[in-house]
């Protein structure tokens, strides 16, 4: 695993079912059974997703009784979100053409 926080975070969301896993996480708590449910891989396979994620920090497992929920851990995804938007002029520029190239066909749908 990357030794620092942001690549851990990027690592952990690079594969589909991880992220598919914060998705249902980000509806509430939930134990590893009902987060296997609708993959297609047991539960095992589940769990070794689930270190990956609890590595980086993006969950949570505790136990309650005999209940072992996992729960999403929002502050690993603002790291995400702050590095991405250092980049956000840089995807808002490469858009104007494709803006202005709209707008021009609206015009002429209009005229």
């Amino acid at each position: 695993m990357p030794s620092d926080p942001l690549s851990s975070t990027l690592a952990a969301l690079a594969h589909p079912t991880r992220r598919a896993i914060l998705a249902r996480l980000a509806a509430g708590a939930a134990t590893v059974k009902e987060l296997s449910t609708p993959f297609r891989m047991s539960a095992p396979a589940v769990s070794r997703h689930l270190r990956v994620l609890e590595g980086a920090g993006l969950i949570t497992r505790s136990r309650e009784g005999q209940w072992r929920p996992c729960r999403l851990e929002a502050a690993p995804l603002r790291e995400v979100c702050a590095w991405t938007d250092e980049f956000r002029p840089f995807w808002n520029r490469d858009s104007e053409p494709l803006d202005t190239w709209l707008q021009h066909l609206r015009k002429k749908a209009t005229a």
